[in-house]
């Protein structure tokens, strides 16, 4: 930097100003005459400075400027300053820390590596795999000969396939050649990070592409009933296992952790006429359970009866008299609690007066009585 600035001011001392004379005459160096003096001849030289004797040679004002700029770059070009950095007492400059702290910053921020617990740091070393980091602090080499990738493992990730609007329809057509619009969601996380990183191009784009691969293999081997409810589980883990199973042969360091069926209709342009084969079918089931329910009463009842029968004949066995006169007196005592007849066996019995029935005929011919009495009258 001192060279770069030491010969521009040469250059320009050896330049001929546009209003001075040539170089081999005072009155063209000092500005004080001659044509190109800034006198009585012509203008003045505006590469002088103001203030200068006549006569007297100096630096002109270019030269000032360049010799300023050198010195506050470089603390004059002969002190050892670098940018305008202050010098140590022994007069040394202190660039030399500077740079030394910024190695030690870079050698610290790019060697140590903090990994959480739910994640994996996976190194690589000029691009090539080279371990994995567990969690906690850990050292590698500096950047750029190693480089580590923080993943998180534990973190479940989920990927909707299909959709709950009628605009994006899903169709898939099941074993009884019929057709569904499904919506479903996936779930899954990172079992190997080094695969996931390096063996798949895009895994999420693979995770979807599995799924609806493996939901159409499941779908094609059941009916439409199923789908729609019945066999939602068993499908789910089918799709599920086959998914796995598919993953784990392209080494994609991947676990499925479950898979959720949002929904399962029929097409849009059929969907009222099964909804309403759908309501048809509820009703008869509906009719079918309220008449179990009432066979079951039935049948609950005659095995209550039959059980009380049962202990009655256990009793019958052990006293047949008895037990043979008491049910004649319960079937005597139904027959004849609502008959006014009163029936008396036997001699010398004074024979009863139906008090029940005399009344009972009195209060039928009492509304008669009063228009008897007014024909006798007249």
């Amino acid at each position: 930097m001192k060279r770069l600035f030491g010969w521009m001011p040469g250059i320009v001392s050896m330049a001929q100003g546009p209003w001075g004379g040539k170089s081999d005459g005072p009155e063209s160096n000092d500005g004080s005459g001659g044509k190109g003096a800034g006198g009585d001849g012509g203008p003045r030289n505006p590469w002088t400075q103001p203030g200068r004797p006549v006569g007297q040679k100096g630096p002109s004002a270019i030269e000032e400027m360049l010799r300023r700029g050198r010195d506050s770059f470089g603390q004059g070009g002969g002190n050892g300053g670098f940018g305008g950095l202050p010098q140590r007492p022994n007069g040394k400059a202190l660039w030399p820390i500077g740079i030394a702290i910024l190695v030690v910053l870079w050698l610290v921020l790019t060697s140590f590596h903090r990994v959480g617990p739910q994640e994996r740091g996976v190194v690589t070393y000029l691009g090539s795999y080279s371990r994995t980091l567990t969690p906690g602090i850990s050292l590698t080499l500096p950047a750029p000969f190693a480089a580590v990738t923080i993943v998180d493992v534990e973190e479940i990730r989920t990927i909707d396939v299909g959709s709950t609007t009628a605009e994006n329809e899903n169709l898939v057509l099941t074993g009884d050649q019929n057709i569904i619009d499904l919506a479903y969601s996936v779930r899954w996380n990172i079992r190997n990070p080094e695969l996931y990183l390096f063996q798949l191009s895009n895994p999420d784009a693979a995770v979807r592409e599995v799924a609806e691969s493996a939901m159409r293999a499941v779908l094609a081997s059941v009916s439409l009933d199923d789908a729609l409810g019945a066999g939602r589980t068993a499908i789910e883990q089918q799709v599920e296992q086959r998914m796995q199973e598919i993953l784990d042969g392209y080494r994609s360091g991947i676990r499925i952790q479950g898979i959720a069926i949002k929904q399962a209709d029929p097409p849009a342009a059929v969907n009222d006429a099964f909804k309403a084969v759908s309501a048809a079918q509820q009703t008869a089931q509906t009719y079918l359970n309220e008449a179990r329910a009432a066979a079951q009463q039935v049948t609950a009842k005659a095995q209550g009866e039959a059980a009380s029968f049962d202990k009655v004949y256990e009793q019958y066995r052990l006293a047949p008299d008895v037990t043979r006169r008491r049910m004649y007196y319960e079937t005597m005592e139904g027959v004849l609690a609502n008959v006014d007849k009163t029936i008396v066996e036997g001699t010398n019995v004074t024979p009863y007066l139906p008090l029940p029935e005399i009344k009972r005929r009195a209060a039928q011919a009492a509304p008669a009585a009063p228009a008897v009495s007014s024909t006798e009258g007249q």
